[in-house]
């Protein structure tokens, strides 16, 4: 009985160093990944945190407001013209106006 007991247990020990060794070669493996993707990461510039807060989130929406209207505008001018003069005129005119726009539309008094 006791000859029984002892291969069964060199067998879950057998068993559980399979599995442990399996474990380790999991994690070394995991390791090596996150060394390599640490290289690679390092020499990327890191990302500037955004702005939170109810006032930045005010001004965001501004800003995409602005954008698309302008950018609305210039669908329709593409639309309705039929001369390139006047598309290429609407795409020059947009960054100037964009600026003379967003302070129309959002005034602080």
């Amino acid at each position: 009985m006791s000859k029984e007991r002892a291969v069964r247990r060199a067998e879950r020990e057998r068993e559980a160093a399979v599995v442990a060794a399996a474990r380790a070669a999991a994690a070394e493996r995991r390791e090596r990944r996150e060394a390599r993707l640490r290289v690679v990461t390092s020499r990327l510039p890191r990302r500037r945190a955004r702005p939170r807060g109810v006032l930045a989130e005010r001004r965001r929406k501004q800003v995409w407001a602005t954008g698309l209207l302008l950018l609305l505008a210039n669908v329709l001018v593409f639309a309705f013209s039929t001369g390139w003069a006047e598309r290429a005129l609407a795409l020059a005119i947009t960054p100037l106006a964009a600026p003379v726009l967003y302070t129309m539309l959002f005034r602080r008094t």
